[in-house]
Formats: C-alpha cells, structure tokens, sequence
C-alpha cells in the first residue's frame, strides 16, 4: 500500500511515500560486532512516533510532524519513519504535536521513555490530496533488501492463471517447460532451478517437497494480492533453505478484499477457468473469506503433427477458506484450510487413463489430492508498537500418482511447520532486534516402479537478527540460524545485509549467506520420467541419508545498485544487479553421461552462478511506462569430472515490457522476450536420426493483451500469447517410438504449442 502525504512545515512541502512492508525478525549475533553505537538512551531525551490509523489495525508513519514543548523554543519533525528525539526541557512536560489537516494533540509527560502518538484528521480543514500512478511493481529505497513489490497491476498485464504464469513481465525470473507433455511451467532464479527458489505463502513454506515443481500451479493468478520477490540470501526468520532467493506470495485479504471478485477464462486450446472470490466482513473484529478455482481441459490438440497431445487434458479444483480476527488490544488471530485436487492424463492421441496397462498408446496420467491448514497468531502492543510477538503453523498432506509411459510414480508427504517470533527494540527503533524458534517436520513415501524411498526429516532451530539503522543513509541486517537435523546433524545458518544511499535517489545494497536444502531428486525432475532414459542414483548404500545423497549446501554473495532519476519532468528508475553462488555441495542432474540414462550424484568439483542484470523503468508519455532489461548467466557444474554449462539454461536474455493506459481505462501491454542458445544434454551415444545439436538456437517470443475497464466494476481482456507462433521443432526425441530406448520428451528449450489466444472478464463489487 502507497500513501503520499503532504506536510508543511518551515516554508518546505515534503511529499513522503511510505510503503508497508512485512515484519523481519531479528536478533544480535556475531556480525553485530561489527557496529558498535551506544545503545543507551539519554534520561533527557524522550523518543516515539507520530502515526495515523487509517483502519482498525493499520497504522501510517507522519513525515514531518512538529514535536515542541509547551512555551518553550525546543522542538523537532518526525523522521521519515514518523519517529522523533527530542531533548526534555526542565519545568515542561506538556509535549504538543502538530501535522497539516490534522488535530493537534497535547500530551503530559512523566516518566516515559518512548511514547506513540496517534493523529486524527481535522475536520476543520480541508484534505490536500496528491494525485499520482502507483508503479506496478516497486521496490524500497529503504529496505536493507532489495525486495521487488509486484502488486495486482502487474499480474493484470497477462492472464495470470496460475503463479507459474505470473511472471511473464518479470525479467529477474525465468519460465520454461519441464517436458512436452505435461504443460507444466518451471521457474529460474540467477540461473538455479526453481527449487532453490524459497517460495512461501504468506511467509510460510509453500512449495517444496513433492510440490517442488507441480506446486507453483496450485495457487491460481487471481487469488494473488502481490507478490514479493527477493534475490540471493533472505531473512534467516523464513528458514535456512533459501539459496537463490525468495519468492513471498499473499493473497487476497477477507478484511480489505473485494466484496466479490469473479474471472472467466478461455483459449484457443480449449482451456477454461473460472475463479471466484468472496470477502465477508462480519462485525468490527472479525472476516472471512472463500477463494474457489476451477479448471477444465477437454479438447485434443496436436499442431505439429508428432502424434502426440500438445497439452493435457483434465482438469482441478483448488478452494481457501480462511478467518481473521483483530481484537482492540493489539491481538490478531487467523487460520484457514485449502484443498487442491488435480487429474489430467496426456500423450499420444486418443489415450485412454484406464487403458494403460494395454500399452497400446503412450500416455500420462496425474492425480494429486493435498490439504492444507495453517494458523497464525499475533500481538502488537498498543502502548509499546515496536514490541510485539507471533506464531505461526501449517500442516500440509500430499497424495500424488503418476505414470509417464512405463514409469509409474507414487508419492506421500506429510509435515508440519511451526515458527515463533518476537520482535523488540534496544534503546531506541534504531536497534530492532528479532528472536525465535522454528521446527520443520516432513514424512515421505516415494515409488519409482519398483524402487521404494522413505525419509523422515524433522529440524528444531533458533534463530535471530539485528537491525541497525544509522540516519537513514545506512542500514544492517545480520542474522544467525543453528538448526539441527535428525539426519545430517547441527548447521548454522548465517546472513548479512547491508545498504547505503549516499544521495535520495541512490541506494546500493549488498547481501551474502548460506543455504541448506534436501533434494527431492525425483519430483523436482519429474519432468524426466517423460523418456526412456534409466534413472540411476549413485548415493551412500544402506544409508540414512535421503536417496544415501548428502545435503546440498551453497554461499550466495550479491550488490545492487538502483538510481531514481527525473527526466523531461518523468519519473523514471534504473538498477543493476550482480550475484555469485557457489555450492559446497550439489546433487548433480547429469545427462550428460550418456542419452539413455540420467544420474543423480554429489557433486566432486565445482558448481557455480553468474548473474548480473540491468533494469530501466520510465514513464515515457503519461500513463505509458516502459521496462527495459538484460540479463547473463554464467552457470556451470561438473559432470562426470568436466566443468560444463549447466544445460538448457540460456545465458543471454534481452526483456522489454510496454504499458499503455487510456483516461477511459483501456489498456495495451505488449511484453517482448528475446532468448540466446542453450546446451543441450549429449545425445551423441544415439542412433544419427536421434541426435540432437549441442546448442539450441536462439529465439524471441511476443504477448500482447487489451483490456477495458467499465467503472472499476466490470472488465473484459483478450490477448496473445507467442504472438508470431514460435515453436520447437520436434520436442520429443524419438516419437514415432515412443516405448523405444531413445524416446524423451524432457528435451524442451523453447515453446511447444505455438500461438496462443485467449480471453476472460472480471467483475468486481466492491
């Protein structure tokens, strides 16, 4: 949420843009050594904050509010997070705020040290209102991390329908398929499969495990309210598993929501979706809400004549029911339960689920059922804002069965994750600190034909961070985590975050940390059990360890730069960014070995990333904003004792995104993606006809899309997708053999079905 405020004060406007953002905790820890201020509070000096309640349980910080004593010339203005110091006068003890359109308020002061004062609108005066484009997505210039904030304007600029699909206008991650028979979408960060992508759900463990990849389809696109989306090394608060970075998804809000929110889709390959959502505000404490997806695939597609489905049929259903309360005493309470049920079946044509066993046809079915509840509870002290503590739990069971041809997949998951985190000040807001206790626990169950893995995972850890904010040009996070694995014993988990913005236009930023994570090999490639390749997992025999593979462990080191700048009267941005990850230990996927077979093995010899990025963002005409970015990779592991670029990952990405929108609310969006080659895994060992070129070529795709809004109630969009139908050439290898040693369909570099249109509406009542 954005608010401007206009404050007059000493002959000067300030316009102070204060963006919300989700709590951190924090905790002193070694890196704190390395700042040494006085923590102390002077007995003569009285601190606090001016602040507006702009609804129940939400507060907005006062940008140049006037603090003075009562007959005296000792006075101040609140910072740019509505804080103040002000020296205590000897005989007064009347302290008087005043702000522009505000009553003022007089308060005694006896023996306090830190006060909270809440401003309320005059109604003596009239508002002065500053009009102007909230950015799609945005950043804060004064978050120690560089946190990417994509609000519901940017999901709007495509159909959105699942996460996968959500980020097409994003140039910092990467979408690929992982197979050309399933349609499902695979995400990239700086070059590392999605996996090593921390992604969370209102920052708890989301998608992990079994869901590692099928998983970003589960939360539909409409249900989202943002998205925050953060590189290399994140908040030790959130866990140890982050190695690429964080992606935070939060969803519609039953309190702030809605009313009711409807969307319809359709495309020209017979998909249809329909997404409800529904808010109730049921008194002044409590709200609930109902999310509901639907989706539904029955027509049989095969544009490029191999034989095979270009995507599958079936179809899910995925619904939320969730409940908040906000008490008046700073407590807040919620819990909510999902369900996902999901089946489709793809392949050749005319394939039939219940006729499998015949093998007359090459086919693939999935059927997952998953339920999930949570609950979170917090309290924020009213007399002490900066105090407060939280605890949040979750519990998830997945059921999933598979087959992909003659592979036959069955898994189970069940786990549970509790978090607790308290969060206070030392002295002054200067120095926050966070502590807290987490325990993850996780149950599988996993069958490959006829090979069978069972683990059982359960970490207990603390965990802490400390804040240090010095005059708002300087900011550290440093955090710790120990956690202590039932399997692979005790690990530490430190992180550290700095920024400094020498000017108010610039901000640079640098970040490094440590990431643990077990592999789940098979699901997290799934995508590979559409061939005929032989999996073989070279780990420890008769082992504990999962799949008798160690732990993959990896330091990530980055810096950012970002520059505002102004030009012919326009608003406009820029930002590069550079990260270096390197694996103390890595579960290589090798294809490369030979073309019938995929290995699975530690990693013996070096495994690393290169990433940098440059962005521009400008408004070039009114309400016309254009979004330029490039992007390199340098990302190579070691297969079979020779260093090698990891493959099928491209290192040159070229981005380019306009939106235009009209005073009468349409709008025009138009995302332009260029990709360079890619390797690919070796099919040297083949028969010639099933050989494949080292590298693929490079390739561009275009989406457009055009939506009009009648009254922010009802709205109709149609749109494009690959607009100039670029397709791979022959995705599956070998298809006119499908039950043959040299079948696989888990070769895709680029787009398998080509041009796609579609369109939908929404509705609104608010």
């Amino acid at each position: 949420m954005i608010k401007f405020i206009v404050a007059v004060n000493t002959g000067m406007i300030i316009i102070h843009i204060n963006v919300m953002s989700k709590l951190k905790v924090i905790f002193i820890f070694l890196f704190a050594s390395l700042i040494t201020p006085s923590f102390a509070q002077k007995d003569s000096q009285l601190s606090g904050e001016v602040v507006e309640l702009i609804e129940e349980s939400q507060k907005e910080s006062l940008v140049g509010a006037n603090v003075y004593w009562l007959n005296a010339n000792e006075g101040t203005v609140t910072d740019g997070q509505g804080r103040f110091d002000i020296e205590r006068v000897k005989g007064q003890n009347t302290l008087i705020i005043s702000f522009i359109g505000y009553k003022n308020d007089t308060i005694s002061i006896t023996d306090q040290e830190y006060i909270s004062v809440q401003l309320h609108a005059s109604v003596e005066l009239d508002g002065v209102d500053v009009v102007s484009r909230q950015r799609s997505t945005v950043s804060s210039y004064s978050s120690s991390i560089k946190v990417d904030n994509i609000g519901e304007k940017e999901l709007l600029k495509a159909a959105c329908c699942n996460l996968s699909e959500s980020f097409e206008t994003s140039p910092s991650v990467d979408v690929s398929f992982t197979d050309a028979v399933t349609g499902t979408r695979q995400i990239e960060m700086l070059g590392l499969a999605g996996p090593y992508t921390q992604i969370t759900r209102e920052n708890m463990p989301d998608v992990r495990g079994l869901s590692a990849i099928y998983g970003l389809t589960y939360t539909p696109g409409p249900w989202v309210k943002s998205i925050q989306l953060n590189k290399g090394a994140g908040s030790v608060v959130n866990g140890f598993e982050s190695i690429a970075g964080q992606i935070n998804v939060e969803l519609q809000k039953p309190e702030e929501a809605d009313k009711l929110y409807l969307n319809a889709y359709v495309n020209q390959a017979g998909r249809i979706e329909g997404n409800a959502n529904i808010a109730l505000k049921l008194n002044e404490k409590w709200s609930t809400g109902f999310l509901l997806h639907v989706k539904g695939n029955s027509i049989e597609h095969d544009r490029n004549e191999d034989g095979f489905m270009d995507v599958p049929l079936g179809g899910n259903f995925i619904g939320v029911n969730r409940w908040k309360f906000s008490g008046d005493n700073g407590l807040r309470f919620q819990f909510g339960v999902k369900a996902t049920k999901v089946n489709s079946h793809g392949g050749q044509l005319n394939f039939d689920p219940d006729d499998r066993m015949d093998q007359l046809y090459w086919g693939m079915f999935n059927d997952v059922n998953r339920y999930e509840a949570w609950t979170k509870i917090g309290m924020v002290f009213p007399d002490k804002p900066w105090r407060s503590f939280g605890l949040q739990v979750s519990g998830l069971y997945h059921d999933q069965s598979s087959n992909f041809g003659l592979n036959e997949y069955d898994a189970k998951q069940s786990g549970m994750y509790s978090n607790f985190i308290y969060q206070s000040i030392i002295g002054t807001t200067d120095h926050i600190i966070k502590v807290g206790a987490s325990f993850q626990y996780d149950k599988y169950d996993e069958t490959l034909n006829l090979n069978q893995f069972e683990r059982n995972e359960s970490v207990p850890g603390v965990f802490g961070e400390y804040t240090y904010t010095f005059d708002e040009k300087f900011s550290a996070v440093a955090g710790l985590r120990a956690d202590y694995h039932n399997i692979y014993g005790f690990f530490a988990t430190p992180r550290l975050h700095l920024r400094y913005a020498p000017t108010r236009k610039t901000v640079i930023r640098a970040s490094a940390g440590r990431g643990q994570r077990t592999a789940s090999i098979i699901a997290e490639n799934i995508g590979i059990l559409a061939s005929s390749r032989q999996w073989i997992v070279e780990g420890e025999a008769n082992s504990d360890k999962p799949y008798g593979l160690d732990a993959e462990v990896a330091w990530n080191m980055g810096a950012n730069i970002t520059r505002s700048f102004e030009l012919f009267y326009r608003e406009g941005s820029i930002s590069a960014d550079y990260y270096y990850t390197t694996f103390e230990n890595q579960i290589v996927v090798d294809r490369d070995f030979s073309a019938q077979e995929v290995k699975f093995y530690n990693l013996n010899g070096s495994s690393f990333s290169h990433s940098f990025q440059i962005q521009a963002d400008y408004e070039l005409i009114n309400r016309f904003d254009v979004r330029l970015a490039y992007r390199w990779y340098d990302v190579k592991s070691t297969y079979s004792g020779e260093l090698m670029d990891k493959p099928l990952v491209s290192s040159h990405r070229a981005f380019i995104n306009l939106a235009y929108q009209t005073r009468s609310y349409w709008s025009f969006d138009l995302t332009f993606n260029w990709q360079g080659q890619k390797r690919l895994p070796y099919t040297g060992n083949n028969p010639e006809q099933y050989v494949l070129s080292d590298y693929s070529p490079n390739f561009y795709v275009m989406n457009v899309q055009v939506s009009k809004n009648w009254n922010k109630k009802f709205e109709i969009y149609a749109g494009v997708e690959n607009l100039f139908d670029f397709r791979q050439d022959d995705p599956i290898l070998a298809s006119d053999d499908p039950f043959g040693p040299y079948f696989d369909a888990s070769m895709v570099w680029g787009p398998v079905f080509g041009r796609n249109i579609y369109g939908g509406l929404r509705f609104y009542l608010r």
